[in-house]
């Protein structure tokens, strides 16, 4: 069944994974579209994975159809999560020609900047926005290339068909601690009473990786890096932030080979040059 919203976007129901397959055949959303150069990506937001993607499904089909809908699933809400950092960048900037421009800011834009602050862990104490919390933010709102939030997301959480994917939509792996996190099966009690995020939908999660990799203070390096290819007018490219994240795991160095190992297999450069299409949304649920 097929519902139309308000706003003209649209609630399919899909029963299983061939119904998506139909959907995208339908939007020329396909690996032969791919393939033919098209890089523009319809927006159908997958809303959940649920369990029968990791039980079932991918023991019904081949490796590659698994792969080819795992990254065609996630790529249109990682395009629209960084689409939501890039409209706050662009206010960030106006903002920052302001100031720079040796021009007051007004009120709404300064509570704005200290909203935005919050979220990004930038400290700004009472009384005016500086121009040194303009600059931090500056650092920091800005995007994660698709080719590597893609393949992280694939690393994380293999390929979606881990416990934690399909009870909490958790891609990444993002710790955190408190009554609501997913405990891990084996849990170092040594680190603490940790567990994994969980999120009521698979673009918080996305979000949320986003997010973390842009306020963590183990993420400095690759967000100084991301500055220096703007700074430069160069690309941002999954493959050269991915060298940074040796933090990301304990495996360190041994996890960044294995990142950029699976990215340059698996081709996902390219998508660093998708974006989406200016149609309506259709939001797929289970």
């Amino acid at each position: 069944a097929t519902i139309k919203n308000a706003d003209n976007s649209q609630k399919k129901e899909i029963s299983s994974y061939k119904d998506i397959l139909e959907l995208y055949e339908t939007l020329n959303y396909t690996p032969e579209a791919w393939q033919a150069g098209i890089r523009e990506i319809p927006r159908v937001y997958l809303t959940t994975i649920g369990d029968r993607w990791g039980k079932t499904t991918t023991k019904e089909i081949d490796v590659l159809l698994k792969k080819q809908l795992f990254f065609r699933g996630l790529t249109p809400m990682i395009l629209h999560s960084n689409e939501l950092i890039l409209k706050d960048r662009k206010r960030l900037e106006e903002i920052r020609t302001t100031m720079q421009g040796n021009n007051l800011i007004d009120e709404m834009d300064q509570i704005w900047i200290r909203k935005l602050a919050g979220l990004y862990k930038v400290n700004s104490s009472e009384g005016p926005v500086t121009e040194s919390i303009i600059e931090e933010l500056w650092k920091k709102v800005d995007i994660v290339p698709p080719s590597l939030a893609l393949g992280q997301g694939a690393e994380e959480s293999g390929w979606g068909t881990s416990r934690f994917a399909a009870s909490g939509n958790a891609i990444y792996g993002q710790w955190t601690w408190g009554k609501s996190a997913m405990v891990p099966e084996e849990q170092r009690k040594e680190l603490g009473n940790y567990g994994i995020a969980a999120f009521n939908s698979l673009q918080e999660s996305i979000c949320g990786y986003m997010l973390n990799l842009n306020t963590h203070n183990a993420y400095a390096d690759l967000r100084n890096k991301r500055a220096e290819l703007r700074k430069s007018g160069q690309k941002i490219t999954g493959s050269v932030l991915a060298e940074q994240l040796t933090k990301y795991s304990e495996r360190g160095e041994e996890y960044v080979t294995g990142l950029k190992s699976m990215m340059e297999y698996n081709q996902l450069s390219p998508v660093d040059d998708a974006y989406l299409s200016n149609e309506q949304p259709i939001y797929l649920i289970p």
